[in-house]
């Protein structure tokens, strides 16, 4: 009996969506990249600065958006399998563009993707970019921010408010480099008619409050809110670029229009300078922000891409975890370099202070000052004699020789000298090895004694 294929269940459900990115007012390349399509929602943040963050957000979305496509299998488990195998996808090739050019060493993105099976969403995350659900007018954050202050905020040492204004609020711990595969959050979420669906970088959910998104998700169409998003972000001080998705769910149905999927922000860029430009908050308050029409998604995924960086950008200290693998040789020889440097100094303080010690002890009978460590290390003395003295250990008691045999420490050298003085003091005028003569003579004194007995 042969196997039927197992039939795919019709969607329940459908999206409508919006995306926009903007540059924003302070720098000068947009380094986000994001996707919105039938089946796919995404944001990526570059990271790098003059290591070309805006290419690893771009190589990353182009690997993503292959999950834009309908779903063969209606499972949870190989939903979320899907954007795992995306994500690891979009390491490699970011490995494959560093072999080729060392000099993008270092950049890597931020990753949060939706991905949609018309029955569920499927969410995967990696970094500081965000994904929201607005449901009944109360907005959830899904995913949570890999990054410094996060850790803070998680271990009770700071509060929400107080993470937003950390000098160190920018720097992420997980990203998607050249360097390690990291693993992605994984979920399933399981949506409703009526649900609102939100991706967006740290430009937005930077300066914007979960009251002030939820404001602005709850008016006009996805197009709309995403506009309005960027907009209040750049009207907030947003100094970053700032990009954002927006999606409603809706029920399925036969007659519903077909979208096409949209590319914005650095994806976009080469395309755009194909002939595509203008932008919706052109003059707005600061002037150009180089804001970018979202560019249909169905040109090749490897299109030849071409950004000049800013050589001096605040961005490229914002992950940090991992050193370039750049010049490794030469930063071994300089850490042990370093190492056998201070072992030397060490080295050298000890002989130092090793000779501004002094101890009384015995060198060949007599009592002797040394400079040094009364101690030796493998056969080797730490100490050498520095000054000999008139005094015999002979002429000393057995309880003061026994002490200069063991060494007497001393303060410093004039503790030591005082120490000979004070011994110097106390010993015989006779050796103490001349002590047994005296029983010499009483022999003879017992003769006479014999002598009157016999007589």
């Amino acid at each position: 009996m042969t196997d039927q294929p197992t039939e795919q269940p019709a969607p329940r459900f459908r999206l409508d969506y919006g995306a926009v990115s903007d540059v924003g007012r302070v720098r000068r390349d947009n380094q986000d990249s994001g996707y919105a399509g039938p089946w796919l929602l995404a944001v990526c943040d570059g990271v790098g600065g003059a290591a070309r963050g805006d290419l690893a957000s771009a190589t990353a979305i182009g690997q993503l958006r292959r999950l834009d496509q309908p779903p063969t299998s209606d499972s949870p488990d190989e939903l979320l399998a899907r954007i795992a195998g995306a994500v690891h996808r979009a390491h490699d090739r970011l490995v494959e563009l560093v072999d080729e050019d060392p000099a993008l060493s270092g950049t890597s993105t931020t990753a949060s993707l939706l991905v949609f099976d018309g029955l569920r969403i499927g969410v995967g995350h990696v970094g500081d970019s965000r994904a929201y659900l607005f449901r009944d007018g109360s907005i959830r954050q899904l995913t949570v921010d890999h990054t410094f202050v996060q850790t803070l905020i998680d271990e009770g040492r700071i509060t929400e408010a107080e993470a937003k204004v950390h000098p160190h609020r920018n720097l992420i711990l997980r990203a998607i480099d050249a360097v390690s595969d990291s693993e992605p959050d994984l979920f399933v979420l399981e949506i409703a008619v009526g649900d609102r669906l939100l991706v967006c970088s740290d430009g937005a959910s930077g300066v914007l409050d979960d009251g002030r998104l939820a404001d602005i998700l709850s008016t006009g169409s996805p197009e709309y809110a995403a506009v309005e998003l960027v907009r209040a972000s750049l009207e907030a001080g947003s100094t970053d670029n700032v990009t954002c998705v927006v999606a409603d769910v809706l029920e399925a149905t036969d007659a519903a229009p077909t979208q096409e999927g949209l590319v914005v922000g650095a994806a976009a860029d080469r395309r755009v300078q194909r002939g595509r430009t203008g932008g919706l908050f052109r003059g707005h308050r600061a002037g150009d922000t180089g804001e970018l029409d979202p560019v249909p998604a169905d040109l090749p995924d490897d299109v030849p891409y071409a950004i000049t960086a800013d050589p001096i950008d605040p961005e490229a200290a914002r992950y940090a975890p991992r050193a370039p693998r750049r010049y490794l040789w030469a930063r071994r020889v300089f850490a042990s370099t370093v190492v056998v440097g201070l072992a030397w100094i060490g080295l050298a303080w000890l002989w130092s202070w090793s000779q501004q010690q002094y101890y009384v002890g015995e060198q060949d009978g007599a009592v002797v000052i040394f400079r040094g460590v009364n101690a030796s290390i493998g056969g080797i003395d730490l100490s050498e004699p520095y000054e000999t003295t008139d005094v015999d250990l002979d002429r000393l008691s057995d309880f003061d020789a026994g002490k200069v045999q063991e060494g007497i420490e001393a303060e410093d050298l004039d503790d030591a000298r005082q120490t000979v003085q004070n011994l110097a003091a106390n010993q015989s005028s006779e050796p103490a090895s001349e002590s047994p003569a005296p029983s010499e003579n009483a022999a003879p004194s017992e003769n006479p004694a014999q002598g009157s007995g016999e007589g």
